[in-house]
Protein backbone atom coordinates (compact mmCIF):
# COMPACT_ATOMS: atom_id res chain seq x y z
CA UNK A 1 0.00 0.00 0.00
CA UNK A 2 2.45 2.66 -0.60
CA UNK A 3 0.98 4.08 -3.08
CA UNK A 4 -1.35 5.61 -0.39
CA UNK A 5 0.15 8.28 1.35
CA UNK A 6 -1.03 7.93 4.82
CA UNK A 7 -1.32 3.79 4.71
CA UNK A 8 1.11 2.72 7.02
CA UNK A 9 3.82 0.29 6.46
CA UNK A 10 2.48 -3.89 5.72
CA UNK A 11 5.30 -5.13 7.98
CA UNK A 12 3.37 -8.72 9.13
CA UNK A 13 1.07 -11.43 8.19
CA UNK A 14 -1.56 -9.62 10.81
CA UNK A 15 -1.05 -6.41 8.53
CA UNK A 16 -2.10 -8.16 5.61
CA UNK A 17 -5.37 -9.46 7.04
CA UNK A 18 -6.35 -6.47 8.59
CA UNK A 19 -5.36 -4.36 5.41
CA UNK A 20 -7.62 -6.95 3.03
CA UNK A 21 -10.64 -6.42 5.84
CA UNK A 22 -10.37 -2.20 5.71
CA UNK A 23 -10.17 -1.87 1.97
CA UNK A 24 -13.34 -4.70 1.92
CA UNK A 25 -15.33 -2.27 4.72
CA UNK A 26 -14.31 0.95 2.81
CA UNK A 27 -15.19 -0.60 -1.12
CA UNK A 28 -18.44 -1.49 0.40
CA UNK A 29 -19.31 1.56 2.22
CA UNK A 30 -18.04 3.85 -0.37
CA UNK A 31 -20.11 1.83 -3.14
CA UNK A 32 -23.46 2.27 -0.75
CA UNK A 33 -22.62 6.01 -0.16
CA UNK A 34 -22.01 6.38 -4.27
CA UNK A 35 -25.46 4.62 -5.07
CA UNK A 36 -27.17 6.84 -2.25
CA UNK A 37 -25.89 10.32 -2.96
CA UNK A 38 -26.40 9.39 -6.73
CA UNK A 39 -30.10 8.42 -6.36
CA UNK A 40 -30.26 11.79 -4.60
CA UNK A 41 -29.13 13.96 -6.75
CA UNK A 42 -30.86 12.32 -9.88
CA UNK A 43 -34.22 12.76 -7.91
CA UNK A 44 -33.64 16.19 -6.83
CA UNK A 45 -32.68 16.91 -10.89
CA UNK A 46 -35.89 14.89 -12.26
CA UNK A 47 -38.14 16.18 -9.41
CA UNK A 48 -37.11 19.51 -9.39
CA UNK A 49 -39.88 22.55 -9.37
CA UNK A 50 -40.82 22.99 -12.66
CA UNK A 51 -39.87 19.37 -14.15
CA UNK A 52 -41.60 17.25 -16.69
CA UNK A 53 -41.83 13.88 -14.60
CA UNK A 54 -45.15 12.35 -13.86
CA UNK A 55 -46.53 13.51 -10.05
CA UNK A 56 -49.90 11.39 -10.46
CA UNK A 57 -50.22 8.15 -8.10
CA UNK A 58 -48.28 9.43 -5.38
CA UNK A 59 -49.66 7.28 -2.92
CA UNK A 60 -48.01 4.41 -4.82
CA UNK A 61 -45.42 2.10 -3.39
CA UNK A 62 -42.43 0.05 -4.42
CA UNK A 63 -42.08 -2.06 -1.62
CA UNK A 64 -40.05 -4.36 -3.65
CA UNK A 65 -37.08 -2.14 -4.27
CA UNK A 66 -37.32 -0.75 -0.80
CA UNK A 67 -37.16 -4.71 0.33
CA UNK A 68 -34.49 -5.71 -2.08
CA UNK A 69 -32.06 -2.19 -0.62
CA UNK A 70 -32.29 -2.85 2.97
CA UNK A 71 -32.14 -6.52 2.09
CA UNK A 72 -29.06 -6.13 -0.12
CA UNK A 73 -27.60 -3.82 2.10
CA UNK A 74 -28.00 -6.03 5.39
CA UNK A 75 -26.26 -8.97 3.57
CA UNK A 76 -23.49 -7.28 2.46
CA UNK A 77 -22.43 -5.87 6.66
CA UNK A 78 -23.25 -9.04 7.68
CA UNK A 79 -20.89 -11.07 5.52
CA UNK A 80 -18.28 -8.07 6.68
CA UNK A 81 -19.40 -8.44 10.40
CA UNK A 82 -18.69 -12.40 10.46
CA UNK A 83 -15.54 -11.38 8.10
CA UNK A 84 -14.10 -9.37 10.52
CA UNK A 85 -15.24 -11.49 13.74
CA UNK A 86 -13.42 -14.26 12.30
CA UNK A 87 -10.24 -11.99 11.53
CA UNK A 88 -10.72 -10.73 15.43
CA UNK A 89 -10.51 -14.52 17.10
CA UNK A 90 -7.52 -15.31 14.43
CA UNK A 91 -5.66 -12.34 15.75
CA UNK A 92 -5.63 -13.10 19.33
CA UNK A 93 -5.86 -16.72 18.90
CA UNK A 94 -1.90 -17.61 18.72
CA UNK A 95 -1.47 -20.77 16.69
CA UNK A 96 0.10 -23.87 18.04
CA UNK A 97 3.31 -22.87 16.28
CA UNK A 98 3.83 -19.73 17.97
CA UNK A 99 6.87 -21.12 19.88
CA UNK A 100 8.41 -17.43 20.53
CA UNK A 101 7.03 -16.60 24.06
CA UNK A 102 7.98 -12.99 24.81
CA UNK A 103 7.05 -11.18 28.01
CA UNK A 104 5.61 -7.72 28.10
CA UNK A 105 5.03 -5.75 31.13
CA UNK A 106 3.46 -2.03 31.01
CA UNK A 107 4.65 0.37 33.32
CA UNK A 108 3.99 3.80 34.05
CA UNK A 109 5.46 5.16 31.09
CA UNK A 110 7.68 2.12 29.72
CA UNK A 111 7.62 -1.34 27.88
CA UNK A 112 9.32 -4.21 30.26
CA UNK A 113 10.16 -6.90 27.50
CA UNK A 114 11.40 -10.32 28.90
CA UNK A 115 12.76 -13.29 26.19
CA UNK A 116 12.54 -16.64 27.54
CA UNK A 117 16.05 -17.06 27.76
CA UNK A 118 16.50 -13.88 30.44
CA UNK A 119 17.34 -11.13 27.58
CA UNK A 120 16.00 -8.17 28.86
CA UNK A 121 14.61 -4.89 26.99
CA UNK A 122 13.05 -1.51 28.01
CA UNK A 123 11.18 -0.21 24.63
CA UNK A 124 12.23 -1.94 22.50
CA UNK A 125 11.53 -5.39 20.91
CA UNK A 126 13.73 -7.86 19.00
CA UNK A 127 12.10 -10.65 17.15
CA UNK A 128 13.20 -13.17 14.28
CA UNK A 129 12.04 -12.62 10.45
CA UNK A 130 9.24 -15.27 9.34
CA UNK A 131 8.96 -16.92 12.79
CA UNK A 132 5.70 -16.79 14.95
CA UNK A 133 5.99 -14.60 17.87
CA UNK A 134 3.33 -14.95 21.00
CA UNK A 135 3.15 -11.85 23.15
CA UNK A 136 2.04 -12.35 27.15
CA UNK A 137 1.33 -8.71 27.80
CA UNK A 138 0.38 -7.39 31.70
CA UNK A 139 0.52 -4.21 33.39
CA UNK A 140 2.32 -3.45 36.46
CA UNK A 141 -0.01 -0.09 37.59
CA UNK A 142 -2.69 1.11 35.23
CA UNK A 143 -4.37 0.10 32.07
CA UNK A 144 -2.27 0.42 29.23
CA UNK A 145 -2.48 -0.29 25.26
CA UNK A 146 0.26 -2.33 22.99
CA UNK A 147 -0.04 -1.11 19.60
CA UNK A 148 2.60 -1.87 16.84
CA UNK A 149 0.67 0.39 13.56
CA UNK A 150 3.07 -1.12 10.75
CA UNK A 151 1.87 -5.26 12.08
CA UNK A 152 -1.77 -3.88 13.20
CA UNK A 153 -1.91 -4.93 16.22
CA UNK A 154 -3.08 -3.69 19.35
CA UNK A 155 -4.30 -4.67 23.09
CA UNK A 156 -5.21 -3.59 25.98
CA UNK A 157 -3.24 -4.45 28.84
CA UNK A 158 -4.66 -4.87 32.08
CA UNK A 159 -3.55 -5.07 35.26
CA UNK A 160 -3.61 -8.55 37.14
CA UNK A 161 -4.81 -9.91 33.46
CA UNK A 162 -2.44 -11.61 30.81
CA UNK A 163 -3.49 -11.40 27.33
CA UNK A 164 -2.36 -12.75 24.35
CA UNK A 165 -1.72 -11.71 20.50
CA UNK A 166 0.41 -12.82 17.53
CA UNK A 167 2.19 -11.90 14.61
CA UNK A 168 4.66 -13.32 12.03
CA UNK A 169 7.28 -10.28 11.21
CA UNK A 170 7.91 -9.96 7.29
CA UNK A 171 9.84 -7.03 6.55
CA UNK A 172 12.84 -6.38 8.31
CA UNK A 173 13.55 -2.95 9.52
CA UNK A 174 12.24 -0.88 12.48
CA UNK A 175 8.99 -0.12 13.38
CA UNK A 176 6.82 1.59 16.08
CA UNK A 177 5.25 0.62 19.33
CA UNK A 178 2.38 2.36 20.47
CA UNK A 179 0.90 3.16 24.21
CA UNK A 180 -3.21 4.35 22.66
CA UNK A 181 -4.66 4.41 26.01
CA UNK A 182 -4.21 7.45 28.03
CA UNK A 183 -2.24 6.41 31.24
CA UNK A 184 -0.69 8.81 32.79
CA UNK A 185 1.43 12.31 32.57
CA UNK A 186 3.82 11.11 30.51
CA UNK A 187 1.41 8.51 28.02
CA UNK A 188 2.89 10.71 25.02
CA UNK A 189 6.26 9.13 26.00
CA UNK A 190 5.51 5.82 26.02
CA UNK A 191 6.68 3.78 23.11
CA UNK A 192 9.26 1.88 21.70
CA UNK A 193 10.73 0.33 18.66
CA UNK A 194 10.41 -3.47 17.30
CA UNK A 195 13.45 -4.55 15.60
CA UNK A 196 12.82 -7.05 12.69
CA UNK A 197 15.82 -9.26 12.06
CA UNK A 198 17.21 -12.26 9.56
CA UNK A 199 17.26 -15.40 12.78
CA UNK A 200 20.71 -15.65 12.52
CA UNK A 201 21.42 -12.09 13.66
CA UNK A 202 18.35 -12.69 16.16
CA UNK A 203 20.48 -15.73 17.31
CA UNK A 204 23.36 -13.81 17.91
CA UNK A 205 21.79 -11.04 19.03
CA UNK A 206 20.37 -12.85 21.66
CA UNK A 207 23.85 -14.32 22.69
CA UNK A 208 25.52 -11.15 23.22
CA UNK A 209 22.56 -9.86 25.94
CA UNK A 210 25.18 -11.98 28.07
CA UNK A 211 24.80 -15.41 30.25
CA UNK A 212 21.39 -14.52 32.27
CA UNK A 213 19.79 -17.58 34.10
CA UNK A 214 16.35 -18.00 31.98
CA UNK A 215 13.15 -17.15 32.91
CA UNK A 216 12.47 -20.56 34.08
CA UNK A 217 15.65 -21.16 36.29
CA UNK A 218 15.19 -16.70 38.11
CA UNK A 219 11.33 -18.31 38.27
CA UNK A 220 12.83 -21.45 40.11
CA UNK A 221 15.26 -19.45 42.50
CA UNK A 222 12.47 -16.92 43.56
CA UNK A 223 10.23 -20.35 44.08
CA UNK A 224 12.81 -21.00 46.76
CA UNK A 225 12.89 -17.66 47.86
CA UNK A 226 9.14 -17.37 48.30
CA UNK A 227 8.61 -20.19 50.57
CA UNK A 228 6.77 -21.70 48.05
CA UNK A 229 8.89 -24.84 47.83
CA UNK A 230 8.35 -25.76 51.22
CA UNK A 231 4.30 -26.29 50.19
CA UNK A 232 4.61 -27.56 46.98
CA UNK A 233 7.92 -29.80 47.23
CA UNK A 234 7.94 -33.10 46.60
CA UNK A 235 9.51 -33.98 49.96
CA UNK A 236 7.11 -31.25 51.79
CA UNK A 237 4.89 -32.58 54.66
CA UNK A 238 2.33 -29.50 53.38
CA UNK A 239 -0.85 -30.81 52.33
CA UNK A 240 -0.77 -28.96 49.31
CA UNK A 241 -1.24 -29.81 45.36
CA UNK A 242 1.52 -31.00 43.29
CA UNK A 243 3.18 -28.30 40.37
CA UNK A 244 4.79 -31.47 38.45
CA UNK A 245 3.23 -31.20 34.42
CA UNK A 246 0.04 -28.99 36.03
CA UNK A 247 0.38 -26.47 33.37
CA UNK A 248 -2.22 -27.00 30.43
CA UNK A 249 -4.04 -29.37 32.60
CA UNK A 250 -7.79 -29.45 34.02
CA UNK A 251 -7.88 -29.22 37.56
CA UNK A 252 -10.79 -29.54 39.97
CA UNK A 253 -11.51 -26.24 42.28
CA UNK A 254 -13.74 -26.14 45.43
CA UNK A 255 -17.87 -25.72 44.49
CA UNK A 256 -17.50 -27.64 41.60
CA UNK A 257 -15.92 -25.45 38.52
CA UNK A 258 -12.79 -26.40 36.86
CA UNK A 259 -10.34 -24.57 35.60
CA UNK A 260 -7.85 -25.28 32.73
CA UNK A 261 -3.83 -24.09 34.49
CA UNK A 262 -2.61 -21.61 31.82
CA UNK A 263 -0.75 -18.26 32.54
CA UNK A 264 -3.78 -16.39 34.13
CA UNK A 265 -4.84 -19.00 35.78
CA UNK A 266 -1.30 -19.47 37.39
CA UNK A 267 -1.31 -15.64 38.04
CA UNK A 268 -4.50 -15.65 39.67
CA UNK A 269 -3.47 -18.42 42.08
CA UNK A 270 -0.58 -16.65 43.05
CA UNK A 271 -2.06 -12.69 43.38
CA UNK A 272 -5.40 -14.27 44.38
CA UNK A 273 -5.15 -17.61 46.33
CA UNK A 274 -8.85 -18.20 47.54
CA UNK A 275 -10.52 -17.21 43.74
CA UNK A 276 -9.21 -20.25 42.88
CA UNK A 277 -8.96 -22.90 45.39
CA UNK A 278 -8.49 -26.00 44.40
CA UNK A 279 -10.72 -28.80 45.27
CA UNK A 280 -9.97 -31.05 48.97
CA UNK A 281 -6.88 -28.85 50.05
CA UNK A 282 -7.10 -26.05 52.98
CA UNK A 283 -6.87 -22.06 52.32
CA UNK A 284 -3.72 -21.98 53.34
CA UNK A 285 -1.84 -20.31 50.31
CA UNK A 286 -1.13 -17.15 51.29
CA UNK A 287 -1.31 -13.85 48.55
CA UNK A 288 1.61 -12.25 47.26
CA UNK A 289 -0.26 -9.05 45.81
CA UNK A 290 1.50 -5.96 46.95
CA UNK A 291 4.64 -8.27 48.04
CA UNK A 292 5.90 -8.69 43.98
CA UNK A 293 5.35 -7.23 40.78
CA UNK A 294 4.22 -9.08 37.67
CA UNK A 295 8.08 -9.43 36.50
CA UNK A 296 8.70 -11.64 39.40
CA UNK A 297 4.66 -13.32 38.79
CA UNK A 298 6.33 -14.14 35.21
CA UNK A 299 9.08 -15.47 36.23
CA UNK A 300 7.34 -17.92 38.51
CA UNK A 301 4.82 -18.73 35.87
CA UNK A 302 7.82 -19.69 33.38
CA UNK A 303 9.19 -21.92 36.32
CA UNK A 304 5.46 -23.86 36.77
CA UNK A 305 5.70 -24.39 32.80
CA UNK A 306 8.89 -25.98 32.93
CA UNK A 307 7.68 -28.45 35.60
CA UNK A 308 6.85 -31.20 32.60
CA UNK A 309 7.35 -34.17 35.23
CA UNK A 310 7.36 -35.41 38.59
CA UNK A 311 11.61 -35.60 38.55
CA UNK A 312 12.19 -31.55 37.59
CA UNK A 313 9.46 -31.19 40.20
CA UNK A 314 11.65 -32.41 43.09
CA UNK A 315 15.02 -29.94 42.00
Amino acid sequence: MSWIPFWPDTASNTAVTVNTLAIGLFAVSAFICLVVYALILLFAFRYRRGGSADRSHRVKKSWHWEIGWTSATLIAFLVLFVWGAGAYLWLYQPPANAGDEIYVVGKQWMWKVEHPGGQREIDALHVPLGRPIRLVLTSQDVIHSFFIPDFRIKHDVLPGQYETMWFTATKKGEFRIECTQFCGTQHAEMGGWVTVMDPADYQRWLNDQGAEPDLARQGEALFRQLGCSGCHGANSTVHAPSLAGIYGKPVQLEGGRSEIVDDRYIHDCIMLPRTERVAGYPPIMPTFAGQIGEEDVLKLVAYIKSLGNPASAAR
